[in-house]
């Protein structure tokens, strides 16, 4: 007898999580470079951008069990992005920093589209201002919630269509069973 259940694939596969690491990535650089000691915008940010990460990779390691957690956990994912996003918004409007727009903002916008790997950010936001690497992790939290909302689509659709474990294991025993 086959396997009932499928596998599911290497969340570190996943172009949504290699862009969710960048974002914590930056975020880390971020609050330890312009943020103040006992600021506790600090902790909430690193958590938000560590929720982000984490919950991609408890989703999808999960999926082969519940899908209905599959779901949960990227929606889960997709909120915490749109707070660390609303907090950098916050930082730059409250200290005057400009956003990106325009040409700088594509050309920076087709930049990070092209680069998936933390090393880079790193490198990239090293000895820069906080308007710059605000503006970068703004850049790279955007691409990574639409990578994640197109996900989470994804696999509403497919539970639509496949159902979640349960149907998934009574269709096996029927189809084992011979039975419609």
């Amino acid at each position: 007898m086959g396997a009932v259940l499928r596998d599911t694939g290497n969340y570190k596969d996943l172009l949504a999580y290699k862009k969710a690491e960048c974002v914590y990535d930056v975020t880390y650089y971020f609050v330890n470079h312009f943020l103040r000691l006992g600021d506790r915008t600090i902790d909430q940010m690193l958590q938000a951008a560590r929720s982000g990460k984490q919950n991609i990779a408890e989703g999808v390691r999960d999926s082969v069990v519940s899908k209905e957690s599959e779901i949960k956990l990227i929606g889960v994912a997709i909120g915490s992005l749109a707070e660390l996003e609303e907090d950098f918004n916050d930082y730059m409007r409250n200290r005057g920093l400009a956003k990106w727009s325009g040409e700088l903002l594509n050309c920076a916008a087709g930049q990070c589209a092209s680069h998936n790997a933390s090393d880079y950010y790193r490198r990239a936001i090293d000895g820069q201002s906080d308007e710059y690497v605000a503006n970068v992790a703004l850049i790279i939290i955007h691409q990574t919630s639409t990578l994640l909302q197109r996900y989470f689509e994804r696999i509403q659709r497919d539970f639509l269509e496949t159902g979640g474990i349960r149907e998934q294991l009574t269709r096996a025993r029927r189809q084992h069973r011979g039975s419609p």
